[in-house]
């Protein structure tokens, strides 16, 4: 395993209840929206396996007319980037998606009221920028508690067993009338979602979800809240002092961490729930992150909201290596998603595709040649449209070799959808090269 790339998620699967017990447990992981996916034919002699063929299952495509590589059973592998033992939320859970009834508009509301009161409450001598302890006052009010569940039901025994998974993460109140942002990760999966604000419980409606940027959106039905106030992301530098408040072990609420901008624009390969593989680009922090600490807020010394967290790392070894999401992506996101519905402009090919990287997978398919291979052709996609098949091995995108399905992933997620790119096969022993103008990654696709 790569010790470089080993991140979790500070999970919202932070404690476990099974009837009346519970207890708390560590939990991790991270994941890539594979939405365009895998391979193609054979021929020849199969090259060595290298370490770069790391197969990722993909997520499967809506049942829709497809076509499909029979050639026995697929062997689906996951990239062992994090193994923790995370307890609770798998699933797609979205909320109630809705268009255009929410429209966020983000508030830079005027604090000098705020300002005063924690300046007041303060022994420094004041500055350009605040003390810890003026943004710790500044920003409390507007980081919250999120506590969730999900009922599973198990056929194990005679009766049938209903069981409760709870979990708790935290999020940013972004408007005065109950819009707040958090992590997609703390409440995928959930049936009920909850926010405490001041000793009161709200349930919150989750109005958009995105699992490729681990940005979600919640409203509780409130008002005169107090939104942070957003910064900038792109105007932090290494080594700008910063502040993380959040609610870790879920348990310990308002709590405020400080340290330092680690590095920016840090790409960084997380596992998500579904054992998927997510690539973000992320802030690195020191500040002290745990478990809960997930969807809280990343802060500057001016008291804006700079980050949502959302990773640590889950070596034992390795200290203040905490991870948010820019508040400028976050913010984008959560746009898209409530007058969308889903994050529009996402390149969408319409293939599933899987790593051919040992002896015995290749047996399965009926191939001879290592390499990603196509196993399935949305019809009417633009994959199907090109004249991709089942069986195809994808050689190269744009003139790039592709040696791994993480290859096709990042070259299609460098473009977006309209985009038309160049596709190489093999099939039957011939190399084909094709056309394909990408479509538009939708919640129906």
């Amino acid at each position: 395993m790569d010790k470089e790339n080993q991140w979790e998620y500070d999970y919202s699967s932070l404690y476990h209840s099974s009837g009346n017990d519970t207890g708390y447990t560590n939990v991790g992981s991270s994941g890539n929206n594979a939405a365009n996916q895998y391979e193609a034919s054979g021929g020849g002699n199969p090259p060595p396996v290298t370490p770069d063929y790391r197969p990722v299952p993909s997520p499967e495509e809506p049942p829709k007319k497809h076509r499909r590589f029979h050639a026995g059973r697929i062997l689906r592998s996951v990239v062992a980037l994090v193994l923790a033992a995370a307890v609770g939320f798998a699933g797609g859970y979205v909320g109630s998606m809705v268009g255009n009834e929410h429209k966020l508009v983000i508030q830079a509301s005027d604090r000098s009221e705020q300002i005063s009161s924690a300046l007041a409450s303060s022994t420094s001598t004041g500055g350009e920028d605040l003390s810890t302890a003026q943004v710790a006052a500044l920003v409390t009010p507007s980081v919250v508690p999120i506590t969730t569940e999900e009922v599973i039901y198990s056929n194990w025994s005679w009766f049938g067993q209903r069981q409760v998974e709870s979990g708790a993460g935290s999020g940013v109140i972004i408007s005065d009338d109950g819009y707040i942002l958090t992590c997609a990760h703390v409440v995928d999966g959930a049936s009920n979602v909850t926010v405490t604000i001041d000793d009161v419980d709200y349930t919150a409606t989750v109005v958009g979800s995105d699992t490729a940027s681990d940005v979600a959106v919640l409203k509780i039905d409130a008002e005169g809240l107090t939104p942070a106030v957003v910064g900038d992301s792109n105007a932090l530098a290494v080594g700008e002092e910063v502040v993380a408040v959040g609610n870790p072990l879920g348990n310990l609420s308002g709590t405020v961490t400080d340290g330092i901008i680690s590095a920016l624009n840090r790409d960084v390969s997380i596992q998500s729930n579904d054992g998927s593989i997510l690539n973000l680009t992320l802030i690195q922090t020191n500040a002290s992150i745990s478990p809960g600490n997930s969807g809280g807020g990343l802060f500057n010394m001016a008291g804006e909201l700079v980050g949502i967290v959302n990773a640590k790392s889950e070596d034992s070894g390795a200290e203040g290596l905490g991870f948010a999401i820019p508040i400028n992506t976050a913010i984008s996101i959560a746009q898209d998603l409530l007058e969308n519905g889903y994050v529009s402009g996402r390149p969408y090919l319409g293939i599933t595709y899987v790593a051919v990287t040992d002896e015995s997978t290749a047996q399965q398919l009926g191939v001879s040649n290592y390499g990603i291979y196509i196993v399935d052709v949305v019809s009417g996609s633009s994959a199907d449209k090109a004249g991709l098949e089942p069986g195809d091995r994808i050689v190269s995108i744009d003139g790039a070799e592709i040696a791994s399905r993480d290859d096709v992933t990042s070259i299609i997620d460098q473009h977006a959808a309209g985009d038309t790119i160049s596709i190489t096969v093999a099939r039957e022993g011939q190399m084909l090269t094709v056309s394909a103008t990408l479509g538009e990654q939708t919640p129906n696709n």
